[in-house]
Formats: structure tokens, C-alpha cells, sequence
């Protein structure tokens, strides 16, 4: 959702609450919110953790935000890389026992 969205559906005070929280006047919320005052990546993510995830920087940056945090593209080599793990363990976090015949298959050792 955009800021301009949020502000507009959100109930009475919220506004002045964010602008609050963002260290902003209503006025250059206002501002941000109909694309007249730029807004930083910095502020964007402010915003994004104040509205718990309703306007999402990438909503407030459509231009740029790929280039900014391209761990957020899923197409993106970032993205990627935050899902692998070097963590050998089984999620159960138990040890993964190898039978003897596929330790000598493999060359691994057996607990």
C-alpha cells in the first residue's frame, strides 16, 4: 500500500501519530505522502516498521528499490543467498547418522 493510501484509510489521529514516530511535521508527511518532498531509503524503512508492514518501502521508492535493497528482489542473487545455509543439521536439529554402508559408499564417518 502507499503512504497516501494508508493516511487516507487509516483512522482518525493515525496520521499525526506517524508523523510523530517519523520525527516529521503532519505537513511533510503530507508532503511525502503526495510525492512532493522526496523520500529517503532511510525514511522508507521507518515507514515501513511503523505502519507494521503496511506501506512497504518498495511501495514508496517504485523507481529505485531494486537497486536499493536488491535482498528484497526474489529474482536477485541476494534474495537467493538468504534462504541457503551452510547449517549441515537436519531442521529437527538432531545429527544425521549415516549406516555403515553408506559411510563406506561416501567415505563419511559413522557416529
Amino acid at each position: 500500500m502507499d503512504l497516501k493510501t494508508y493516511i487516507a484509510t487509516s483512522s482518525r489521529g493515525t496520521a499525526a501519530k506517524l508523523a510523530k514516530a517519523l520525527r516529521v511535521s503532519p505537513s511533510y508527511l503530507s508532503q511525502m505522502a503526495h510525492g512532493v518532498a522526496p523520500i529517503s531509503p532511510e525514511r522508507c524503512v521507518e515507514i515501513e516498521r511503523e505502519t507494521d508492514g503496511v506501506v512497504r518501502r518498495r511501495e514508496l521508492r517504485l523507481d529505485d528499490w531494486r537497486l536499493i535493497w536488491p535482498e528484497l528482489d526474489p529474482d536477485s542473487r541476494e534474495f537467493r543467498a538468504l534462504g541457503a545455509s551452510d547449517d549441515t543439521q537436519p531442521p529437527d536439529g538432531k545429527p544425521h547418522r549415516v549406516s555403515s554402508s553408506e559411510a563406506n559408499r561416501t567415505g563419511a564417518c559413522t557416529p
